[in-house]
């Protein structure tokens, strides 16, 4: 798949300031604050920056972390994942394969099947409703 490119000006005009800073600053927004981490409504997460599919809400589950989180990307390749070893922390980040746009970070601790727990800001998607 080829990358979507764009100036950190194009970025800076289509998303919002948080957008912005979550996606394209590897930014973090503050837990309990986004607007998808309680969000049960049946659909599609895509990344608010290009409109890929990253997650489904059958994957969702409530961690009690105060992000909204997955068990599992809705296809391989939807997301890639990257050493991250910032505020002297060894975590794995989390970012759209389309558009290098930085969704959260995945943890060993998720429920089954997987064990994963994909931790996204809710500044990195988009909530496509399931058609009816």
């Amino acid at each position: 798949m080829e990358k979507l490119k764009k100036s950190d000006a194009e970025w800076q005009k289509e998303l919002t300031p948080e957008q912005y800073y979550v996606t394209r600053k590897a930014g973090t927004e503050a837990p309990f604050s986004g607007k998808y981490y309680q969000t049960k409504d049946p659909g599609t997460y895509t990344c608010v920056c290009c409109g890929q599919p990253l997650f489904s809400s059958e994957t969702k589950f409530d961690a009690h972390c105060g992000w909204p989180s997955f068990y599992q990307p809705l296809e391989q390749g939807a997301v890639e994942e990257h050493s991250d070893n910032t505020f002297s922390m060894r975590r794995v980040e989390v970012r759209c394969s389309k558009c290098d746009a930085h969704l959260g970070h995945v943890f060993p601790d998720g429920p089954r099947p997987t064990g994963l727990r994909y931790c996204m800001n809710s500044a990195s998607l988009e909530l496509k409703p399931e058609e009816k």
